[in-house]
């Protein structure tokens, strides 16, 4: 038993990491938000398009990894959100699809819609994504509208263990404001980022002037719609679970508490933050400095990764049932059999070769800096 309950935490900490390089590759729809601002010719928006383009696949790639592991780790979630909350995962997903169509299809000859319309699906793609993914993660403190009735698996003619309470299926979420307020906060940071990693990575001096430009109040905006989620999530009744009987029950400063007995965590929040914040103060303040994106983007990593542990770790309720107390998720009652979850541990061993393939791709990409030279000379271009 002890080690089912390890390997419960174990796939959580997974889960939670994915989502956290999830949140870091965000900087590509960022990117893809400010190609008409920080991109003033065409052959700027070219490079910008490029610049983000070699790490869309990245994103992708890292999303549905999330949703499987999701899947196989804790099925009953998959179900309920997925199942139920289907318009808001289902927006998310057409955003990611038009992302892989644009840049696809942008650059080929005799395309039908034009060029200018698949980079307004790339601006819509990068304004709507974060949003409604960091609303979306806004319900796992907030709590969402679904029943769970785990008898109802045994009928025959409507074997669903999980219902939708509410005829929107996922979009009453946008109508808590703290939701939206993570929501904003995961927008405005992939725009440092992307200001970050433009800045880093094209050899260009009016787009690292823009950029500088725009990560000043893009920055702001980030840390005031992050520092008011976050202080509102310290100070809110939690959803916690009686490590006895399993009942679920509210407690006040659930999430605070939930930092002050696991400090490990609240270390690994806090140096994140401090790199988040060196990232961005020092390219602000330092004209020649380009090395901001791999503090800020670790960071990111580990402040999500913080974030998201406190919601599932500690005996505490990760989705939260509007509806019905006692049907809110664990990671006890939510998970896999203990087979899934070992099995799926072996396989797990080779994550670090992934991640290793993964850092060599990306650093195979970044060998040259994009420049002017490469978008007018070169064959292979988004």
């Amino acid at each position: 038993m002890n080690t089912y309950i390890f390997l419960q935490h174990y796939w959580w900490f997974l889960v939670s990491l994915l989502g956290a390089l999830l949140v870091f590759l965000l900087f590509v729809q960022g990117g893809q938000s400010m190609l008409f601002t920080v991109g003033k010719t065409t052959l700027q928006r070219k490079m910008l398009l490029n610049a983000t383009g070699r790490k869309w696949e990245f994103t992708f790639t890292t999303l549905v990894t999330f949703g499987g592991a999701f899947f196989a780790s804790f099925p009953l979630f998959y179900s309920t959100s997925f199942g139920g909350a289907y318009w808001a995962w289902i927006i998310i997903l057409l955003c990611f699809v038009l992302q892989a169509v644009s840049y696809e299809y942008q650059a080929r000859k005799g395309n039908l819609l034009g060029k200018k319309t698949y980079q307004i699906f790339l601006l819509l793609n990068g304004i709507l994504a974060p949003v409604m993914l960091g609303t979306a993660v806004g319900t796992f403190f907030n709590g969402a509208e679904f029943v769970v009735n785990k008898q109802q698996l045994v009928e025959v003619l409507n074997p669903v263990i999980s219902s939708w309470a509410t005829p929107w299926h996922g979009m009453e979420a946008v109508l808590v404001w703290w939701n939206v307020c993570l929501g904003l906060a995961v927008f405005f940071l992939s725009r440092v980022l992307a200001s970050l990693y433009f800045i880093n990575s094209i050899d260009n001096a009016e787009i690292r002037h823009y950029s500088r430009k725009h990560l000043r109040w893009n920055a702001a905006l980030f840390l005031a719609f992050f520092l008011m989620f976050f202080v509102h999530l310290l100070l809110q009744d939690g959803f916690a679970v009686h490590p006895d009987t399993k009942e679920i029950f509210i407690q006040p400063y659930k999430y605070f508490s939930n930092f002050v007995e696991m400090p490990v965590v609240l270390a690994v929040l806090l140096t994140g933050v401090a790199g988040v914040l060196f990232g961005i103060g020092k390219t602000i303040f330092c004209d020649n400095w380009n090395k901001g994106i791999w503090f800020a983007g670790a960071g990111t990593v580990f402040t999500v990764l913080a974030i998201l542990l406190c919601a599932g770790w500690n005996n505490t309720s990760y989705y939260p049932s509007l509806q019905d107390l006692q049907s809110s998720l664990t990671i006890e009652n939510s998970c896999s059999s203990f087979f899934t979850l070992r099995t799926m541990g072996y396989v797990s061993i080779l994550i670090p070769f992934v991640l290793a393939y993964i850092v060599y791709a990306w650093r195979s990409l970044d060998l040259h800096k994009i420049d002017e030279e490469e978008m007018k000379n070169s064959k292979h271009l988004y």
